[in-house]
């Protein structure tokens, strides 16, 4: 059976651009699900647990430099300079891919614009009316066929197994639709065998279609950051539209495409409230902690 990719990304950006106009069309106006940068106070800055005070006003003026631009998807070299003082600063969670803090629900903030990205990503995420998630949890391996058996590491009782660490994107068009893709992820404390190291850079024919990875030499984890790398494998993914589900239109597990479906994000910043990290194609991403309540 011959797939074509092509033609899946492009339904993908179709059906993303079909409800944003009928939302909008629908009331007159961007419903009640607009982006995280139109509700956000400008003064607003997330409580921080940290104690040392440059540190919290560094991040303070990230917080409010990227509410400010406005634009989720940018290449401010404001806010990219402001990035790279935390990134050098030793003020972080060392070892963050495997510290319990880096689990549990983000917003993305910001994210620059990689020509290496994948041309849906791209698009996804200068969307800005639609807010988007990162959701890093464990799954217990016995129910791992049930996509919302979603655990926390405090409950995983049996020692012999290890849960397998999920990271979920989730995109929200509003409280009743979403679209959530999953990746099987790998790190030191919780290993999965299948996530060998990635071979091509992913270009199909000279395209860009899913986006252009780091390889080899280039690919090298960061020795002077133990511990700051999480794997991944893209598995599965769904709208889900009031409970009706819809299979995401691009064949994860299909053996062509398994090794152009992995990479990694290096967490170079991580904090009780912020994220930062540097993925496989080239991206940065700007990520605030949230509780799982205030998810809209």
């Amino acid at each position: 059976m011959k797939i074509n990719v092509h033609n899946s990304s492009a339904f993908l950006l179709i059906l993303l651009n079909t409800i944003a106009t009928s939302q909008a069309s629908s009331n007159g106006s961007i419903p009640a699900f607009q982006s995280f940068f139109n509700f956000l106070p400008k003064s607003f800055s997330p409580p921080s647990t940290a104690t040392n005070p440059q540190q919290i006003q560094l991040e303070n003026t990230l917080l409010e430099t990227i509410t400010n631009n406005s634009k989720r998807l940018d290449n401010s070299q404001e806010i990219n300079a402001i990035v790279e003082q935390l990134e050098q600063s030793n003020w972080g969670i060392s070892e963050p891919a495997i510290s319990p803090q880096v689990k549990g629900l983000w917003r993305l903030l910001h994210t620059n614009n990689a020509e290496t990205a994948s041309p849906i990503q791209r698009k996804a995420v200068d969307a800005s009316k639609y807010n988007i998630y990162q959701d890093i949890v464990l799954r217990r391996n016995d129910d791992s066929s049930n996509s919302n058996s979603n655990t926390d590491t405090d409950t995983v009782t049996d020692a012999n197994v290890l849960p397998t660490l999920i990271v979920s994107q989730v995109v929200k068009f509003g409280d009743k639709a979403q679209l959530a893709v999953d990746a099987l992820a790998s790190t030191s404390q919780y290993p999965l065998e299948e996530l060998t190291t990635r071979q091509g850079t992913g270009k199909i024919l000279g395209i860009n279609i899913l986006g252009v990875s780091k390889v080899g030499e280039d690919a090298k984890e960061d020795s002077s950051r133990p511990n700051s790398r999480i794997d991944f494998v893209f598995d599965e993914g769904n709208f889900n539209f009031n409970g009706f589900k819809v299979p995401y239109p691009v064949p994860f597990r299909l053996p062509i495409f398994r090794d152009a479906v992995k990479g990694w994000i290096d967490i170079t910043y991580l904090s009780e409230r912020i994220r930062i990290s540097r993925g496989n194609k080239g991206t940065t991403f700007v990520l605030l902690k949230e509780d799982e309540g205030n998810q809209a």
